[in-house]
């Protein structure tokens, strides 16, 4: 990790604050290239003032509209359900910074749409939670199977493993390793 770490830089993890919003785009992303998502949620944004989507905005949107912009039914409804969340209380942003990883993780998945991979990414990328490991995540996965020199992606398990010495700053790492996967092979030292 040492290696790697001089090799990419300083990490570049900053907060992002607009939680509904990063949410919005988590789901609109799901199951799409980087550059389709992108060109729907700017759609979807377009619908909203200051390009803002706020939970009574995307309540009061039919879904018509929101299919309007490129979006399937099912996230159309996703989103609605996130909407909704944050309007019933289900998720309250101020609560979140006095919550476990965990407990959020469990408030996230409550939302359609949301599982536990995209809450993990809402942890390290809005939360700036610095104790995240993503073993699901297949780019960690696969980082850690070209550094570490192993001849399959490693499963949970054996990610959790490795992972061990990084505590607790396992965000840290996940970040230098999906950096990693752009660097070319020349880091040969291990640890």
């Amino acid at each position: 990790m040492r290696a790697l770490m001089t090799r990419v830089g300083s990490c570049g993890l900053a907060p992002r604050r607009d939680y509904f919003a990063t949410l919005c785009d988590s789901i609109i992303a799901q199951q799409l290239s980087a550059k389709a998502a992108a060109v729907i949620f700017d759609r979807f944004a377009d619908l909203y003032t200051s390009r803002r989507p706020t939970p009574s905005a995307v309540l009061g949107t039919p879904l018509t509209r929101l299919r309007g912009v490129g979006l399937s039914s099912q996230k159309a409804r996703y989103l609605k359900d996130l909407a909704s969340g944050f309007q019933d209380g289900r998720i309250q942003p101020r609560r979140l910074v006095r919550q476990s990883n965990e407990e959020i993780i469990a408030t996230l998945v409550s939302i359609q749409g949301i599982g536990r991979w995209t809450a993990e990414m809402f942890l390290i990328f809005s939360l700036n939670r610095p104790d995240v490991l993503p073993v699901d995540d297949l780019g960690i996965r696969k980082a850690v199977q070209r550094w570490y020199h192993l001849r399959a992606i490693p499963k949970p398990r054996t990610l959790r493993k490795i992972g061990k010495p990084w505590h607790p700053y396992e965000t840290i790492a996940s970040w230098y390793l999906w950096h990693s996967l752009h660097e070319p092979r020349q880091i040969s030292s291990r640890g």
